[in-house]
């Protein structure tokens, strides 16, 4: 997904929710600013039905909960996300509106939201300190890096590519590339990043 940054002037938390409640687009909250989100392509979507499965087969034995790409999480005072999957656990997974103890957070990029992805929320998902695990995605290609919170409180950077798999906690499911990947249209090898492709859906 990409953003469209919204013309309105600076919002408290409280004016943003209210806001939302009643906008037929999704927003997000960064500082005050609110940016509308773009469309994804079919392959995005697909991507996120596939982890969201994987997660949501063996989460309520764990006492969790999977929610997918329409469910805010805040990960800070001044910030609020939608991120494209979230596993909550416990008391953390009892809410209605807004996700604020995450215990997995998943984002599938897109060229719009790759840096984003990989700088502005991976600092600020680092810092929520429920949080176990946060799985960037790829979807042009098959590709995964994950960081991990270890018993020390220190972040491991795991990365993937092609093959393999990585045991997400606190479910401890195993999730495999071929699993992300299953049935999804990749573009041509010759296809560059941010070239267009239109074989199942447009580029975000």
């Amino acid at each position: 997904m990409g953003y469209l940054r919204s013309p309105n002037r600076l919002m408290s938390l409280e004016e943003y929710l209210a806001f939302e409640e009643q906008s037929p687009l999704r927003h997000e909250f960064i500082a005050g600013e609110v940016f509308a989100m773009s469309g994804a392509t079919t392959r995005h979507n697909l991507i996120v039905l596939n982890i969201a499965q994987t997660f949501r087969a063996v989460a309520r034995a764990h006492g969790c909960r999977v929610f997918a790409e329409a469910v805010k999480l805040r990960a800070a005072v001044d910030r609020v996300y939608y991120p494209d999957v979230v596993v909550a656990c416990g008391p953390a997974a009892e809410v209605e509106l807004i996700v604020e103890e995450p215990s997995v957070v998943v984002e599938v990029t897109s060229p719009a939201t790759r840096g984003t992805d990989r700088r502005e929320k991976l600092d600020a998902y680092q810092r929520i300190p429920s949080l176990r695990m946060y799985l960037i995605v790829e979807q042009r290609w098959r590709k995964l890096i994950a960081y991990q919170r270890d018993a020390t409180g220190e972040w491991l950077r795991v990365e993937l590519e092609g093959e393999g798999e990585i045991v997400v906690p606190p479910m401890q499911v195993r999730l495999t590339l071929d699993q992300i990947y299953d049935d999804v249209p990749m573009p041509p090898i010759g296809v560059r990043e941010g070239e267009e492709w239109d074989e199942g859906g447009e580029e975000d």
